[in-house]
C-alpha cells in the first residue's frame, strides 16, 4: 500500500516509517510542517495514498495553541482529501490523556472527532490507537519522554531526580509502530487501547543506574526481556558515538597476547568471520538486537549510519590495538577490509539468530 505518514520526521514517525518500509513493505511517503504549510502539496499527497497514518500533533505551546493545533492538523487532511476527492482509510496516533480534563486530552479528542466524521462521511475506516506512555532511542532530553531525560542524565554523571515515584506504563516506539502496521487494512472503525509495561518512574530510574554502571566497562547487563533490552537500547544510544571505539586491554608475554571480547550478564551468540581484502560485510540495521563488532586482526573500516539521514559515521580500527564498537539499533552499518591480509573480526550478538525472526534488514550504508 501506499502510506502517508504525518509527524514522520518526529520520534514516533521515525520508528513507523521504519516498521512500515522495512518489515511490512509498504511504500512510506512521509509528511511534516511544511506539507501542512502548503495545502496544494497536501491535496497532491493524500490523493497518491490508500492509507493516512496520522502521528502529527501539537503538545507544547500556549493553552490556545494546543487546543487548536490539533483540530487544525485534522482538518487541513480532511479539507485536503476532499478538494481531491480522496476517501483513505485513517489511523490516528491518539493519547491516554484524551481520557483526561487537559487541554491537550480535549485537543486530540476534537481531532479525533473530526477524522472520524470524515471517515464516515467518506466510506473509508477510521481506527484511533490510544498510546501509553512511549519511549525509545533519540529522545530529546526535558522533551520526549522522562526516560530520554533520564538516559541523558545518567550518560553525563548526573542522579536522575525522582520527585513522585508514580506507577507508569510504558510502551517503546518500535511495538507502537508495529501497532499502527497491524491495524492497517481493517475493515471496520475501531478504537484501540494496548496495554503496554507496567513499571514505576523510580524503577526505571533504578534500570537505567544499573545499565550505567555494568556498561562503564563494556559489560552488557542482565537484560530479563524485551522492555529491559529496549530500554538498554535506549540508553547506549546517548553514548554513541562518543564512547567508541572502546579500548581493550592486551596482556602480553612471551607466549604472545591475550585480552577480553565481551563480558555480558545476558547470553547471546559469538561468530567469527574471515574477509578477504576490499571486500564488505553487514549494510543492515536492527530494531532491537545488540550487536559488537571486534577486529582481531587486520584493517577495517566500520561505517554506521542512523537511519534516513545522510551523515556517515566511520571507525578505522586494527587487530593490532583491539578495540570493540556496539552497533546502535535503528542504524544501518557494515565493515569493509581495507589491508592487504585476510581480515579477521569476532562477532558478538545478545541473542541466537533466529532465521524465522533475524531482526536484521538490509540497507546500504
Amino acid at each position: 500500500m501506499k502510506i502517508l505518514l504525518t509527524g514522520a520526521f518526529g520520534q514516533l514517525g521515525f520508528f513507523s516509517r521504519a516498521v512500515l518500509e522495512h518489515v511490512n513493505k509498504h511504500t512510506v511517503i512521509p509528511a511534516g510542517r511544511m506539507q501542512f504549510a502548503a495545502p496544494e502539496e497536501l491535496q497532491k499527497l493524500v490523493s497518491n495514498c490508500d492509507v493516512i497514518v496520522h502521528l502529527a500533533g501539537v503538545n507544547r505551546g500556549n493553552d490556545c495553541d494546543v487546543m487548536e493545533g490539533n483540530p487544525a492538523l485534522a482538518t487541513a487532511l480532511c479539507e485536503a482529501c476532499r478538494a481531491t476527492g480522496a476517501a483513505p482509510d485513517i489511523v490516528y496516533s491518539s493519547s491516554i490523556h484524551v481520557h483526561g480534563d487537559s487541554i491537550y486530552g480535549q485537543s486530540k479528542r476534537k481531532a479525533a472527532s473530526i477524522l472520524k466524521d470524515f471517515c464516515v462521511k467518506a466510506g473509508s475506516v477510521f481506527s484511533e490507537i490510544v498510546f501509553p506512555n512511549l519511549f525509545g532511542e533519540f529522545s530529546k532530553p526535558n522533551y520526549n519522554n522522562f526516560t530520554g531525560t533520564f538516559c541523558h542524565q545518567i550518560a553525563n554523571g548526573e542522579k536522575p531526580s525522582v520527585d513522585n515515584d508514580a506507577p507508569v506504563t510504558l510502551m517503546h516506539y518500535t511495538e507502537a509502530a508495529e501497532i499502527i502496521a497491524g491495524v492497517i487494512g481493517a475493515s471496520e472503525n475501531s478504537m484501540i487501547e494496548p496495554g503496554g509495561h507496567a513499571t514505576s518512574v523510580g524503577a526505571v530510574a533504578k534500570k537505567l543506574q544499573r545499565f550505567s554502571a555494568d556498561y562503564s566497562d563494556g559489560t552488557i547487563p542482565q537484560l530479563a526481556d524485551l522492555f529491559e533490552t529496549r530500554l538498554f537500547n535506549a540508553f547506549r544510544q546517548v553514548l554513541y558515538p562518543g564512547m567508541f571505539p572502546a579500548t581493550l586491554v592486551r596482556h602480553a608475554d612471551t607466549r604472545g597476547s591475550f585480552f577480553e571480547c565481551i563480558r555480558e550478564f545476558s547470553g547471546g551468540q559469538t561468530s567469527f568471520s574471515t574477509t578477504v581484502p576490499g571486500i564488505t560485510r553487514g549494510d543492515h540495521f536492527h530494531f532491537d538486537k545488540i550487536e559488537r563488532f571486534l577486529v582481531l586482526s587486520g584493517k577495517a573500516r566500520i561505517s554506521i549510519r542512523k537511519l534516513y539521514c545522510d551523515e556517515t559515521i566511520n571507525f578505522d580500527v586494527t587487530g593490532d590495538k583491539p578495540v570493540f564498537i556496539d552497533m546502535p539499533t535503528m542504524h544501518t552499518h557494515n565493515i569493509t577490509n581495507t589491508g592487504d591480509t585476510d581480515l579477521l573480526t569476532l562477532f558478538w550478538t545478545n541473542d541466537h539468530y533466529d532465521p524465522q525472526h533475524p531482526d536484521t534488514y538490509q540497507v546500504k550504508v
